[in-house]
């Protein structure tokens, strides 16, 4: 996929060259359409948001439901487990040496690592429609809608109404955001808020769009804490400047209409965010992100910070993550190859050649037809935001896309801009600035007909929309069948000496001792008997996801005399 939307992007660039008059009467027809469906600004919000809720729907045969694979993903439906059953944390369970895991604490309390936002959202979807990945396709279908309504008080509405449409072809329906449990829309919905309410404040001084950047503030601080604060701080920079600047309005009216507001709306916050860790971790200042990290975790938070002393494992497979596969990453991401490899992944998940064509036409236009005091004001501030926000992506020690997707409506916001300059350009550059935006479209429907096609999709570490995602395991269908088979169970699962950590099987619910299937890690014969006893009446079996072919073989207690038995789901 990527190399056919590099040939599309060559071959706008070769007739723009030699024929920019293509198309010109349908391309002309098609745009007045657009801008008055744009000029209605309501709308178009809604339009965007339901496209993208339709189009990840009519995709499910394809793209059906996704299976938990990658421990984040776990950990975030732990938290939406926890909240479904209405409550904010889980009591320790008993012997819970054996359920210990990945992006999951035990002390004080038994609870999700991440900040609540994205458990949010899943427990939502969950309660609502009966699975949380219909959390995960409200957070999508927000994240386009506030996307556009962030990008209409930036450029004309119907460049705001392009940057939503691209939004949804692009991140809304293929790609990790929209197909796993991941996240990253939810923040992506707080950045448009924040960004979006900017500049109205400072044209209008409306309650509602304070209370709405308090909103999206909110979002950030419980999505993305560190990657928020870094995005907040120069906003906060450039609202003070104005309210003390030359145009300032009455400090009434600011003080009134803006301040009060969000100050109301941020002490509402830290109140909430402190009764919720005060509950999980027994501090109103302490995350349940750094309990973990200090309990587990050698490698830092900071690129500058140095690795600390290795603690006690009682897992072999956790200490093979955290002081090797981690601390490998650790290495590679402070290193200038790894700057270059966090360069790569923002570029293929947010750009690709599309979108990359019209910030390279901007950049050089630069010196030559464009100079910088050409750049307006506002430009100038979103490249000031950007740059902030890059540097704190800079001297993380790890990155994903999703720590930067409170930046996705200022990256498309970039993308238009960029395009808005190349109509200028002549029949050439009108050409090429209504062809990318079809090759978005015309991308879109050969990434969902790709199969039929035979178009190859390869998987990767954080897939853009354009590759498949994570290769499953046998766990998913393991549980299946459990779920099926009468009674309750457990399950001790042994790993071999040279397993591979990502493929993690020990995941639980909320409610452990209540649940129909619980996974422990094998903890010798003796401790495993403490296990089978403490949680009596269940269907004990082990389980070796090293060994082929897999079977599941019953546990035998102490006081059995039966032979070993196996199952082969």
């Amino acid at each position: 996929m990527l190399k056919i939307e590099s040939g599309l992007v060559l071959l706008a660039l070769l007739i723009a060259g030699i024929y920019p008059a293509l198309g010109r009467t349908w391309f002309e027809k098609l745009e007045r359409r657009f801008s008055a469906l744009a000029r209605r600004r309501a709308l178009s919000v809604l339009l965007v948001g339901v496209t993208a809720l339709a189009l990840r729907a009519a995709v499910l045969p394809i793209e059906p439901i996704p299976e938990p694979i990658v421990h984040d993903e776990f950990g975030y439906l732990l938290a939406a487990d926890t909240f479904a059953h209405g409550r904010l944390t889980n009591p320790t369970p008993p012997l819970w040496e054996h359920f210990e895991t990945f992006h999951v604490m035990f002390h004080p309390t038994y609870a999700s690592i991440y900040p609540p936002a994205q458990g949010f959202f899943l427990a939502l979807g969950k309660v609502l429609f009966g699975h949380p990945f219909w959390g995960v396709w409200l957070s999508v279908g927000l994240m386009c809608a506030a996307i556009t309504w962030m990008l209409q008080g930036w450029i004309g509405p119907e460049w705001a109404l392009l940057g939503g449409l691209i939004a949804v072809l692009r991140y809304g329906v293929f790609g990790y955001w929209a197909d796993s449990y991941w996240g990253g829309a939810v923040a992506a919905i707080g950045g448009a808020l924040v960004l979006g309410a900017l500049p109205r404040i400072k044209e209008s001084q409306r309650v509602g769009d304070a209370v709405l950047m308090g909103v999206g503030l909110a979002i950030l601080a419980n999505s993305r804490p560190y990657e928020g604060f870094i995005f907040s701080l120069p906003v906060a920079v450039i609202l003070f400047v104005w309210m003390c600047g030359k145009k300032r309005p009455p400090f009434s009216v600011t003080l009134g209409r803006v301040v009060a507001p969000l100050v109301l709306m941020l002490a509402l916050t830290a109140a909430g965010m402190g009764y919720y860790l005060w509950r999980v971790t027994g501090s109103p200042v302490r995350m349940p992100y750094q309990v973990e990290r200090q309990t587990n975790a050698i490698t830092p938070f900071m690129i500058w910070q140095k690795v600390r002393p290795e603690p006690v494992y009682h897992h072999a497979v956790m200490r093979r993550m955290y002081t090797k596969d981690e601390l490998a990453s650790y290495n590679l991401f402070r290193s200038p190859l790894g700057l270059l490899f966090k360069l790569y992944l923002a570029w293929t998940f947010f750009l690709g050649p599309t979108l990359t064509l019209p910030l390279l036409m901007l950049s050089f236009s630069l010196g030559r037809d464009l100079s910088w005091r050409d750049i307006g004001r506002p430009t100038r501030i979103l490249l000031f935001l950007f740059l902030v926000s890059a540097l704190g992506w800079a001297v993380e020690s790890f990155y994903s896309p999703h720590y930067s997707s409170q930046a996705t409506g200022m990256i498309l916001l970039f993308i238009l801009i960029s395009m808005r300059h190349l109509r200028s350009w002549g029949a050439s550059g009108l050409f090429l600035a209504r062809g990318l935006a079809l090759i978005c479209v015309v991308s879109f429907a050969l990434r969902a007909a790709a199969v039929p096609l035979h178009i190859p999709l390869q998987g990767f570490y954080v897939f853009p929309w354009y590759k498949t995602g994570f290769p499953s395991f046998a766990r998913a269908s393991v549980e299946n069948e459990l779920s099926h088979t009468p009674g309750n169970h457990l399950v001790i699962v042994h790993y071999g000496p040279d397993h591979e950590p990502f493929a993690e099987w020990v995941y639980n619910g909320a409610d452990i001792p209540r649940a129909k299937i619980i996974w422990a890690h094998d903890m010798g014969p003796a401790q495993n008997q403490r296990l089978v006893e403490c949680y009596g009446g269940r269907q004990a079996w082990l389980v070796d996801p090293d060994e082929k072919p897999l079977r599941l073989t019953r546990f035998l207690s102490r006081e059995s005399a039966k032979e070993p038995t196996s199952y082969v789901p």
